[in-house]
């Protein structure tokens, strides 16, 4: 790890254990991208950068350089209406209106560690050793704007930290309509874009074309990241599979509205961005003043896909997610939801938790309905007090209940939405998003707390702790059920209106920062519809994210291979739900609903007093399993064996850090007579161990035989069938 600059050619060479990024100067003090990708020496970085004469629609910006055009050269942060014609990186009004910036470089600083993000989630170090940051300051002289490009790389990891800060050193205001936090400018343009898309319980889904020339990308409007697009894409180079080649991934640290895409101009170079999406925004940047970008994590690999994966899982998961439970193995739970909906009472609950403690659970959490006058989804949000009608005695009363049984006690919350029909609109009808005068769009009957307020945050915050302090609760379920239309605050003038959907996301993490920092033995699990915001922001707050409202085992192979791409599985929650499934009325075995749960945080969603006594001997075994490997699960190397998005069969698998255990999930779909014979290959494993498979008579294996020749595909006689193999090292 290290970052060199070599002030004989103006050049800034970083790198980390696998990878080099090279950023050089032109002599017009230009800020140009020179290289990305595996590690090299660089004895002559000069040739790096190539630059052409092009025809006069690509103008030259200095006449005693004629080859130097913005146009055509790559860049680190381009800017707007100079003579670079491609989607910029920043692009701010001044005073007289225009729109025109220069941005060239003034300074540079090289120091240990890595600097927080002022109000914003961020991958951060423990120590000053593990990383190393790079801060370039560029300048336009005319408006008085400086940008401040940083750029953190590790010890540990091949990632790349990237973000942009904008400071007013004019005497003006300026507005700020579009400021990324990473554009890369390639050489060219053969690659395949990778994105992760779908739909409400169809999230995350594994989409791949090639680069054509123009704009290719994904985005957010929805005032949250969505459960259409995820803020990340990578680009594949030629060739490249889950297991080699080249990939460069761009994960975006933040929660709100969204762009990233890939721009081919006419020469066939790509720029790569990611950022705040410029629709409907601008900042109004006074003098004195400073914008700070989001985060961005660049990830390289020479190892394919799945190379870059598990670079970001193991970062996100040590460096992004915090508290105590970042180490901690999560317990397994069982959840209300589906079992009673909104129909429960006290006696009801204990009786589910009852069972629960009898096969082996060891969380409750209940669900939406125990508040207000919450009997369906049209009112009470806002008002977080305990309804006495289906708990008399309180909820001190049920949470001692449940924990007379042995068991943990947790709690749903959609803290950002009010009710219509709430106390809290009646007393404060002005504090939802929204714009005098127009309509007031429900979704789900309920509308969105205005966060850019510090009124709100502060009563947020307050609801959450009298509740929170009133029993002993270790887990707490944030959701959040609909996405942001009428974007508008009360409070703002009309000139910053459009910062409405940033400061909003800004108030979020404000709360989400006072209320963990509060109650730090609570485990936070994030939620919106379920993968609605399944982002990195989230995971700095809480270090897990319901993945999906759909349970159903075969949809989840799906979605839960598609998240996998970015996030660890420490940060999935995966539950066993009842059939017909609740949202695709798919009936599968208790077995495969199991095993495709057991690769996450584990738990149950349905009425467990429900089970038949063979049923409860299922899931008693399953639960003895996942307390057996749920280390692994949670915190080993991930493999993706089988893509659901290419075949029938799916298959994936765990490898701890020791190389000593090894955990495998396959799973058929859809059986055919007479399938053909075959075999699929492990991942992971130190060739020179043998391993032991549980269960079958100590057959052992070696660790080349199973990566090199494999193991049969097993055959199945029903559909949605699976298997699950446990190693261990043996004695050679």
């Amino acid at each position: 790890m290290g970052i060199q600059f070599l002030k004989e050619n103006s050049v800034f060479h970083l790198q980390s254990g696998n990878t080099s990024y090279v950023i050089g100067i032109t002599k017009q003090g230009y800020l140009a991208h020179y290289y990305w990708g595996a590690k090299i020496r660089g004895n002559r970085f000069e040739e790096l950068l190539e630059l052409k004469s092009r025809a006069s629609f690509s103008p030259s910006t200095d006449l005693a350089q004629l080859e130097l055009s913005l146009d055509t050269l790559p860049q680190e942060y381009p800017t707007y209406g100079g003579s670079d014609f491609r989607s910029p990186a920043l692009h701010v009004q001044q005073p007289n209106g225009s729109t025109v910036t220069e941005l060239v470089y003034d300074s540079h600083r090289i120091a240990p560690g890595k600097p927080a993000l002022e109000g914003l989630p961020a991958v951060y170090t423990e120590s000053e050793d593990e990383a190393e940051t790079l801060e370039i300051t560029l300048k336009d002289s005319v408006c008085g704007l400086s940008v401040i490009l940083s750029y953190t790389v590790f010890r540990d990891s091949d990632a790349i930290a990237r973000s942009a800060r904008l400071v007013n050193e004019g005497n003006s205001e300026l507005q700020v309509q579009r400021a990324l936090s990473v554009s890369l400018d390639m050489s060219d343009d053969r690659y395949e874009l990778l994105q992760l898309s779908g739909s409400w319980t169809r999230e995350r889904h594994i989409h791949k074309r090639k680069l054509v020339p123009g704009m290719q990308s994904v985005e957010s409007r929805r005032g949250s990241s969505s459960h259409m697009q995820n803020p990340f894409i990578a680009l594949l180079a030629e060739g490249a599979t889950e297991q080699h080649g080249e990939v460069y991934g761009v994960s975006l640290v933040y929660s709100g509205g969204f762009t990233a895409g890939v721009e081919v101009d006419q020469f066939h170079s790509a720029r790569l961005f990611a950022g705040i999406n410029p629709f409907d925004f601008s900042w109004r940047l006074e003098p004195g003043q400073a914008f700070q970008t989001p985060e961005a994590i660049m990830m390289y690999s020479n190892q394919g896909l799945g190379g870059m994966s598990r670079g970001y899982h193991d970062l996100y998961r040590s460096r992004l997610c915090r508290g105590v439970f970042r180490d901690q193995v999560r317990p397994i739970l069982v959840n209300n939801w589906e079992a009673t909906y909104f129909n429960f009472n006290a006696d009801k609950i204990e009786a589910i938790a009852r069972t629960g403690q009898e096969l082996g659970i060891e969380l409750f959490v209940l669900d939406d309905g125990w508040f207000g006058k919450r009997d369906s989804d049209n009112c009470s949000l806002g008002d977080w007090f305990v309804d006495r009608r289906k708990l008399p005695n309180g909820l001190e009363d049920l949470v001692q209940r449940v924990k007379h049984l042995g068991m943990q006690f947790g709690l749903w919350f959609e803290p950002e939405m009010i009710s219509p029909d709430s106390e809290l609109y009646r007393s404060h009808p002005d504090w939802c998003l929204h714009v005098e005068g127009r309509r007031r769009t429900q979704a789900r009957q309920q509308l969105i707390l205005d966060m850019s307020r510090q009124d709100v945050q502060d009563y947020i915050v307050q609801s959450l702790t009298d509740i929170l302090s009133s029993a002993p609760i270790t887990y707490v379920k944030w959701d959040m059920n609909r996405n942001m239309t009428e974007i508008g605050s009360a409070l703002l003038p009309a000139d910053r209106q459009r910062e409405t959907a940033h400061r909003y996301m800004l108030g979020l993490y404000a709360v989400l920062e006072r209320i963990t920092t509060a109650f730090p033995h609570i485990l936070f699990e994030s939620c919106s519809g379920g993968g609605g915001r399944f982002d990195p922001g989230m995971l700095y707050y809480m270090p897990q994210t319901w993945t999906s409202d759909n349970t159903d085992a075969v949809s989840r192979l799906k979605i839960q291979y598609g998240t996998s791409i970015v996030y660890p599985v420490s940060s999935m929650g995966a539950h066993v739900s009842a059939v017909p499934n609740h949202q695709v009325g798919r009936v599968t075995s208790l077995e495969t609903r199991g095993n495709v749960a057991l690769s996450g945080n584990f738990g149950y969603e349905l009425d467990l007093t429900k089970f038949s006594d063979e049923e409860k001997t299922v899931v008693k075994d399953q639960i003895a399993l996942y307390k057996q490997i749920r280390h692994l699960v949670q915190f080993g190397d991930f493999y993706r064996l089988l893509s659901p998005f290419e075949g029938n069969d799916t298959a994936w698998m765990f490898v701890s850090k020791a190389k000593d255990e090894a955990f495998v999930v396959y799973v058929s779909v859809l059986q055919e007579p007479y399938p053909p014979l075959g075999r699929f290959k492990l991942q992971g494993l130190d060739p020179d161990k043998n391993y032991r498979l549980e269960g079958e008579d100590g057959a052992s294996y070696g660790g080349d035989e199973l990566m090199y020749a494999g193991l049969r595909k097993p055959q199945f006689h029903s559909d949605f069938a699976s298997k699950v193999y446990h190693f261990r090292e043996a004695a050679k």
